[in-house]
């Protein structure tokens, strides 16, 4: 199912834990070589690690998405290094709960930069290979709180609202030039980001969908032929719960 995939070089970021991790090992198991960004270098360097006991190329690119300002010139080297990216992945973001009252300036920039605009700056830095190769994917792991708000997740809800507007106009613009973008929607996952000190919320967290099923879902819609592509996807867990 997957034939196609192998061979093909991935860049995802926020590689260093929950979706992130999972979808490296899981596009290294289907031959992908994959680079892997995230903020934290030692966790990086040990997924890093893993992803190579599969048969893959994997290196660890330790970088602050929330300095938008270096994105570019980053993955533009990154790029460049790694031999080339056919396939991004969106997936570095922060959790944030606060009424939108108490929400202070700072903050609300804190989440915009890392869960928006460091997604427009990654996608912008390698857009112009993915031109000229005439083809590639961009999965953009956005959240049901990208299609539904909810209370005391104002600043959170508007960053995925806008990472979902993004996905819609860069699939209407990229399509004609072969690239393939998903925006990938997913209820509560399970992962590290409710043990953040900006997110206090008490989920049952048994009840959410595990890294592991978000991550086969992802290489599930990139391996579809390349003619097709299914450009939003809804992932909730089938016990009903967000």
């Amino acid at each position: 199912m997957h034939k196609h995939l192998a061979g093909q070089r991935a860049l995802i970021t926020g590689a260093s834990s929950g979706i992130g991790q999972a979808t490296a090992l899981a596009l290294a198991a289907a031959g992908v070589h994959v680079a892997l960004v995230s903020r934290r270098q030692d966790p990086l360097m040990a997924v890093a690690a893993e992803a190579q006991q599969l048969g893959v190329e994997a290196k660890a690119y330790p970088l602050d998405l929330a300095q938008v300002e270096q994105i570019a010139p980053h993955l533009q080297s990154l790029a460049q290094d790694f031999g080339g990216i056919d396939i991004l992945i969106n997936n570095a973001g922060i959790g944030y709960t606060a009424n939108l009252l108490d929400t202070p300036l700072q903050d609300w920039q804190q989440v915009i930069n890392l869960n928006l605009t460091s997604v427009f700056a990654c996608t912008q830095a390698l857009l112009p290979e993915l031109r000229r190769n005439r083809r590639g994917a961009i999965v953009n792991v956005v959240s049901i709180g990208g299609r539904q708000a909810f209370p005391g997740w104002g600043a959170y809800c508007a960053s995925k609202f806008g990472v979902m507007g993004f996905s819609k106009a860069l699939a209407a613009e990229e399509r004609t030039h072969g690239i393939r973008v998903i925006a990938l929607c997913p209820g509560s996952v399970n992962t590290p980001l409710w043990d953040t000190e900006t997110v206090h919320a008490d989920f049952e967290r048994s009840a959410m969908l595990t890294p592991e099923v978000v991550a086969r879902s992802i290489l599930d819609t990139l391996s579809l032929p390349p003619e097709a592509v299914i450009e939003e996807l809804v992932l909730m867990p089938a016990g009903g719960a967000f």
